[in-house]
């Protein structure tokens, strides 16, 4: 039996993993603001938040602001448990004997 649990390769990437993060901390969140968070080009986070979608880890919303065409996204519960398993696989590596 090995000491570490291995991470989730798709949490494992930095771009969904701040996507992830950004939703742990505000529950859901527009296409534009993951953009200007993450600093990322729009094609690029439209892909790594089409995988999470795929996952099941976040919910996509298309809707309309102000007469404007607007992309919610919104943590699920499945992705919440997924970023909280790889958190607490995360921090076994970073500490394998509990020791701080």
């Amino acid at each position: 039996m090995s000491l570490f649990e291995p991470l989730n390769p798709l949490l494992h990437s930095q771009l969904r993993l701040t996507i992830m993060s950004l939703l742990m901390r505000t529950n859901e969140a527009d296409f534009t603001f993951l953009q200007k968070q993450a600093n990322s080009s729009a094609g690029n986070l439209s892909v790594q938040v089409n995988k999470l979608k795929a996952a099941g880890y976040i919910e996509v919303i298309k809707q309309f602001k102000k007469y404007y065409p607007q992309t919610v996204c919104k943590i699920t519960p499945l992705g919440k448990d997924a970023f909280e398993v790889y958190v607490r696989a995360l921090q076994a590596y970073l500490n394998p004997y509990g020791q701080l």
